[in-house]
């Protein structure tokens, strides 16, 4: 019987020191790092509802890194329907334009300057949205003059170095309306 509690002592101390031994070696890993990433717009709308009247919405897309790693290479693409009335414009610069200066806060449009649909633009002074950091493509605008019923939407995707495949925001903007019958009889 002396021999059984021997070896169950032994047991129990072995078992001790291995549960110390995976103890030491958890706290000395660390987690990895997450990259986690949103995006998404807030925009006001103005629309008044009669033929000619111009309509508007001003915007800005948002993304914010909300993980532990950062996202390199930060750029964005904006999408409107494709059958869409709307006019988009922002504080961006083409490519190849010959201004000279470019703002701290200012962003290229990279894709084709004559694409009036998708909007891919990256900041001129910004390689690394590091973690709990926020990039805004502020006070864009989107412009219509109605002639009849229309309807489209505004579409937001982030994408970087590590978002190869880019993620969509969480909200998008959907614009609609009808003409008033009265104006048309006008």
């Amino acid at each position: 019987m002396d021999k059984v509690k021997q070896k169950m002592t032994r047991w129990h101390e072995m078992n001790n020191s291995y549960l110390k031994k995976i103890h030491v070696l958890m706290k000395e890993i660390k987690a990895p790092e997450k990259l986690n990433i949103i995006s998404y717009f807030t925009y006001y709308s103005n629309i008044y509802h009669k033929i000619g009247a111009e309509n508007f919405c001003l915007g800005s897309f948002h993304i914010y890194n909300i993980g532990e790693k950062p996202l390199t290479n930060p750029y964005i693409c904006i999408k409107l329907s494709p059958s869409s009335c709307f006019e988009f414009s922002g504080k961006y610069l083409h490519k190849d334009t010959n201004q000279k200066v470019k703002l701290s806060n200012s962003w290229e449009k990279i894709n084709d300057p004559a694409d009036k649909q998708e909007y891919w633009l990256k900041p001129n002074n910004l390689q690394v949205l590091h973690p709990l950091e926020t990039l805004s493509f502020s006070d864009f605008q989107i412009k219509w003059s109605p002639v009849s019923s229309y309807a489209g939407s505004i579409l937001g995707f982030a994408y970087g170095d590590e978002l190869k495949e880019g993620i969509s925001a969480l909200n998008q903007i959907n614009l609609s309306g009808q003409i008033d019958k009265e104006d048309t009889d006008a």
